[in-house]
This record gives structure tokens, C-alpha cells and sequence, in this order.
């Protein structure tokens, strides 16, 4: 019978560490809690309605409390859980009509780092859109939701990187967990994935070739089709 691990612990200091390798190890570990509670949320392994705790959660990814209740106020900000003090945390519904909202926010905001991307993205993040690119079209072809979404997550961090503006870079990553999740919880009803991967690789080729006008051009053809797909959702039944 395998052995149960043990949360790990907040670090500590050791004979020999610094003040900020401590503190670069706690902000790693916040960081990889976040993550990995971001793509639970994201594809609906923890639903929307769901009761979680600190302490199940740290169990689950073998984490400390402290990251996980970081990672949870960040995720709150974003709308994607939601705290009732001395009552517990819930993941968030999702809302039709708060999302049509949201897309109108990022179609601002978005379209801006889209644009400083393609001026400011150095040689290897134009080689990262480039390999983006390629499989996304492959993720597309296999109907491989999952592998999209993973592919997705990364190009949005490539982004907001590239974009080198970390006040549009926050605004953003406010809105992509719920975006991710919305579109995870309705394609298979009411999507296109080959054409939704082909557009987000249309912009990460056009970025790659360092042409602002083409990828502006494709960003505002995903968004278009994002809409439809949005507003499609209202007469289909919810798939989570």
C-alpha cells in the first residue's frame, strides 16, 4: 500500500540559504498552487459550485496552506472562487452574461498586448509562437480540448510576457481563467475547435513574423468568433 505524502511545508530557513531564496521559494510556491488550482477550475475537475478548502487542496497537490491560501485570494480577484468568510470557499458559476461583458473588456485589452507583442516579443518568444502555433493546429485536428487548453494557457503567459506592459498584463490575467473555463465547459457543444485553434495560431504566427497589422487583424477574428460562441451557449445546455 503506497505511503501518503505529506503537505509540504512553508520554507524555512537553512544553514547556508538567503532572506531571497526563502522568499523566491515561497512566491515558486504560490505560483505552482495557483497554477495547478487554475486548471482544475479551468477544466471542471473542481465544478462550479463546488465546496473547497484550504486543507483539501493542499492535500491534493501536495502543497503547504499558506501558497494554497494565497493562490485562493488571487483566484477570488479573479472571479473564479469565490470566499464567504466563516462559511467557506466555492468555486464560481458560470455566467452567460457576465462573460459577454468580460469579452468586451478583452477585446480592449487584449488587442493591446497583442499589438505590443508583435513589436516587442524577442527571438525566442517568436520562436515559442511559432511552435505554439503548429500545435494548436495539430491540437485542432486531433479534437484534443485538453491539449488546446494546456497550448492556450501557455500562449496566453507568452503574451502577457511578449506584451512587456505589466499593467495591461494584470487586467488581462484577471480575465483569462474565466475565459479558459467558459470555453472548456461549452465546446463540445456549441465550438468549432479546429477553427478555434487555427485562429489562435493565426495570431501567433502573425506575432512570430513580427507583423502588428496581421495580428491585430486575426485577433479581432477570434474575438468575433469567441462572441458567437459566447452567445451560442444561451440556447444550448450546459456540458459540466
Amino acid at each position: 500500500m503506497p505511503v501518503a505524502r505529506k503537505a509540504a511545508r512553508k520554507p524555512t530557513m537553512t544553514p547556508g540559504s538567503t532572506q531571497v531564496e526563502v522568499l523566491e521559494t515561497e512566491v515558486s510556491q504560490v505560483k505552482q498552487a495557483y497554477r495547478r488550482i487554475e486548471e482544475e477550475i479551468a477544466t471542471l475537475k473542481l465544478e462550479p459550485g463546488q465546496a473547497v478548502s484550504e486543507k483539501m487542496l493542499a492535500a491534493r497537490f501536495n502543497l503547504g496552506r499558506t501558497p494554497v491560501r494565497e493562490a485562493l485570494q488571487q483566484l477570488a480577484r479573479e472571479g473564479l472562487v469565490v470566499i464567504l468568510p466563516n462559511r467557506g470557499i466555492l468555486v464560481a458559476e458560470i455566467n452567460v452574461r457576465r462573460q459577454l461583458r468580460l469579452l468586451e473588456a478583452r477585446r480592449h485589452v487584449e488587442g493591446g498586448i497583442v499589438a505590443m507583442a508583435a513589436r516587442r516579443a524577442d527571438d525566442l518568444q517568436r520562436a515559442r509562437f511559432a511552435a505554439l502555433a503548429d500545435q494548436m493546429d495539430g491540437a485542432g485536428k486531433k479534437n484534443d480540448g485538453e491539449a488546446f487548453l494546456a497550448l492556450d494557457g501557455e500562449f496566453n503567459q507568452l503574451l502577457l510576457a511578449a506584451g512587456r506592459n505589466e499593467y495591461l498584463a494584470l487586467a488581462l490575467r484577471s480575465m483569462q481563467g474565466l475565459s479558459r473555463r467558459f470555453w472548456f465547459a461549452h465546446y463540445r457543444t456549441v465550438a468549432d475547435l479546429p477553427e478555434t485553434a487555427r485562429l489562435h495560431a493565426n495570431i501567433a504566427r502573425a506575432i512570430a513574423c513580427r507583423d502588428e497589422k496581421a495580428a491585430g487583424k486575426e485577433f479581432d477574428e477570434l474575438l468575433d468568433n469567441v462572441e458567437t460562441f459566447t452567445r451560442a451557449t444561451l440556447d444550448a445546455e450546459p456540458s459540466y
